[in-house]
């Protein structure tokens, strides 16, 4: 299998605080790589400098074979990563299809003739509503997200994510919050992403990192 990411000998500090130390791993095609560790290990500061929130003090991220590190958030999703986050970011008022469709005006380059109506755009309706079907959010494409249950407004950020035609997709702890009556439609949008995308899942449902994970890679407090 291809690595679609790798990172190599990641270290940050804050202050006189070293949260990541040497950390190298990788993502290949299809693979689901789960990160665990306790709080305080610095699991979301890992992935925050994956993604191009935070840069790293040393090491290298590589997307695809190119080397991304000095690589803005916005050009990392262009290579092909994309990630949803602990904290929900949603337009609380906003339809969930709209939401959808806004993305994939962002990945299509058209964000900039938004003026247009999006009945312009049939195919780009098709794409929301298919991506809604798979995350099984269908009948909700006309709500307003904060209308919605917690577990639900965690698949409408999946949605976005994939939206983005990602090669790795990061999640960072989508169960948090998540009550376990909404827990069984979260494991079955997960089951259901795309064989190919190589899927990188902060979790401490361990339930669930067993059950999706084919490799675990632990962080440790030092």
């Amino acid at each position: 299998m291809s690595h679609l990411l790798e990172v190599r000998s990641l270290d940050k500090h804050f202050g006189g605080l070293h949260v990541t130390r040497n950390v190298s791993f990788h993502v290949s095609a299809g693979e689901r790589l789960a990160l665990i560790g306790p709080n305080g290990a610095g699991k979301t500061t890992l992935v925050n400098q994956v993604s191009g929130v935070l840069q790293p003090d040393s090491g290298s991220i590589f997307l695809q074979g190119e080397d991304v590190t000095s690589r803005s958030q916005a050009q990392r999703v262009r290579s092909g990563l994309a990630r949803t986050f602990q904290i929900t970011t949603l337009a609380p008022h906003f339809p969930v299809q709209r939401q959808v469709e806004l993305a994939l005006f962002e990945r299509e380059g058209l964000t900039g003739r938004a003026w247009r109506s999006i009945d312009n755009y049939p195919d780009l309706q098709t794409e929301a509503l298919s991506l809604l079907e798979r995350l099984g959010l269908r009948a909700h494409a006309g709500v307003a997200t904060q209308d919605l249950a917690y577990g639900e407004q965690r698949l409408v950020e999946m949605a976005l994510a994939l939206a983005l035609r990602p090669k790795v997709l990061m999640l960072d702890e989508p169960m948090a919050g998540v009550p376990k009556s909404d827990g069984t439609r979260l494991l079955a949008a997960l089951d259901s992403l795309p064989r190919e995308l190589g899927v990188l899942i902060i979790e401490h449902d361990m339930d669930l990192v067993f059950r999706f994970a084919s490799r675990i890679l632990v962080l440790a407090s030092i």
